[in-house]
């Protein structure tokens, strides 16, 4: 089973037992979320269901495992024969969810 979840304005292909790093979500460690947007759907007969946009009845759930900062990101501007120079950084934060299962709703 494979689906195509959307979160945090990103697209991302899952399968249950994946880890995924996603933009950071409410929530504390071993706190169950679920997913309504899924775009994409395949199930272990190899039927492929897509949405317009959503796909109804489907749903992803998982469990937050970890929230974190991801790598840090200098950013560094630079005026030439102006004496402009300023340097700063940045570290994403984030949340890392495992995918336990997917649902299909009978229909």
């Amino acid at each position: 089973m494979i689906a195509v979840i959307q979160t945090g304005g990103k697209q991302y292909l899952v399968s249950p037992g994946d880890k995924i790093n996603i933009e950071k979500i409410e929530g504390d460690k071993n706190k169950k979320v679920s997913f309504e947007k899924v775009l994409l759907f395949e199930d272990e007969k190899g039927d492929l269901s897509l949405g317009d946009p959503y796909l109804k009845g489907v749903k992803v759930s998982g469990e937050i495992t970890e929230e974190g900062l991801g790598e840090r990101k200098r950013v560094f501007k630079y005026k030439p024969k102006k004496r402009y120079k300023v340097k700063k950084s940045h570290r994403q934060p984030y949340t890392e969810v495992e995918i336990k299962e997917i649902k299909k709703a009978k229909s």
